[in-house]
């Protein structure tokens, strides 16, 4: 089982970027999907995730408002829209998939992928 997480970048303060979360050969459907970050010298932290139904979405305090967490079941992939970017938000973000319920616990996660980088800089 292989995610591939993209659509990191390099973008100015109050920018926007959407990372995706992929996979082939392996069907998302019936997984939770969560959304990470990890800064240089800090703790992996849960950012957002959503059910394997779709209807249930979580948000760290610190991007709720400004991020957007959605799936794509036909093209088996999830979404996470980021708007008004802060340099805080400067991190490599991980996709992640569990067969349980939402988790903002990076160990609960059963499957990761290798990381988009997401720098906000002017």
């Amino acid at each position: 089982v292989q995610l591939q997480a993209s659509g990191g970048g390099l973008v100015q303060p109050g920018g926007s970027l959407r990372l995706s979360c992929a996979s082939s050969g392996f069907t998302l459907d019936y997984y939770a999907i969560g959304w990470f970050r990890q800064a240089p010298g800090k703790e992996r932290e849960g950012v957002s995730c959503i059910s394997s139904s779709g209807g249930t979405t979580y948000y760290a305090d610190s991007v709720k408002g400004r991020f957007t967490i959605s799936r794509d079941y036909a093209k088996n992939t999830v979404y996470l829209q980021m708007n008004s970017l802060k340099p805080e938000d400067t991190a490599v973000y991980y996709c992640a998939a569990r067969s349980h319920p939402c988790s903002y616990g990076p160990d609960e996660y059963d499957y990761w992928g290798q990381g988009t980088q997401v720098t906000v800089s002017s």
